[in-house]
This record gives structure tokens, sequence and C-alpha cells, in this order.
């Protein structure tokens, strides 16, 4: 999905300005522990699949949405991994966000990996240790993610 019509609203408004923005990401699991990473169309890099959530929706309910709009997989919201603040990142349109992300970890329910719009350049299951570079914080979910003790972390 292209960036949200309320971003949009709010930039029309206030041009390439600092935004701070909710978003959520999801480490998703399938039953072989494999994990689906998305590769970004803006940069290349892989990710956990990431979005933002819209006004008045609830997270869990956003990244059920964005995994389903990005991957075509439908997944179950299992738990809260971790909190924490990404950024400020400047865009190359020159927008800049900083987001309060809010990183769960999901169980795929059904649907075939695919890239499933513009977002992504590809997608794809990777076994836990054979994973592509990701940035630091990524792989810490990532991996934190196939071993969860229940305790959700909170970065500072």
């Amino acid at each position: 999905m292209p960036t949200p019509d309320f971003v949009l609203a709010l930039r029309s408004r206030i041009g390439h300005d600092p935004l701070w923005l909710p978003g959520v990401g999801g480490v998703v699991l399938d039953d072989a522990g494999r994990v689906l990473l998305g590769r970004r169309a803006d940069d290349g890099r892989w990710t956990i699949i990431t979005g933002m959530v819209e006004p008045g929706e609830e997270p869990a309910v956003a990244l059920k949405r964005e995994c389903e709009e990005e991957t075509g997989v439908v997944v179950e919201v299992e738990y809260l991994l971790d909190t924490g603040v990404v950024g400020p990142i400047t865009f190359p349109n020159g927008d800049v966000c900083t987001f309060l992300n809010l990183d769960f970890r999901c169980r795929w329910v059904s649907g075939t990996a695919r890239v499933n719009d513009d977002e992504s350049l590809d997608v794809r299951w990777f076994p836990l240790d054979q994973l592509p570079e990701l940035n630091a914080r990524h792989r810490a979910l990532v991996l934190g993610a196939g071993s969860f003790d229940g305790v959700t972390r909170f970065v500072s």
C-alpha cells in the first residue's frame, strides 16, 4: 500500500517536516520455524514485515493487514516482543519520520508468500540460521522471536 491518506493530508500542510507516527513490525514464523522477510523496494534492504497504524486502528489489526497487503500471508498475532523508537528517517522524497514501533511475534495461518504490492522487491521464508543481512534491531527481533520467553523488551 502506498503512503496512507492521513499521512498525505498531513504532508500537504507541513511539507517534509518531521512526523511522529505509530508503526508495527511482525516477525512471522511458519510451522517449520522459518521467518518471513521482505526486501524493500525503496532501498533494497531485507526487513521484517512493517507498516503504519491507521488512525483508530488497533496495532495487531494493523499488522495483520500489512502482512496480507504486502505478502499475501494471513497471520495470527501472538505476542508483543518489543517496543522502541526508530528514526528519525529521511525518505528519498525528503519526508522525515520517527516511528514508535510495536513489534510482534506472529504465526503463519495461510497464504503463499509473494510480492503483493509495490513496496517490496522480494518476499521469502528464511531458516533462522540462514538469514540475509538485516539491520541489528531486526536481527535481534528475529532471533529473539524464535526463543521468546514471554517477556516483552523495551528498548532504551
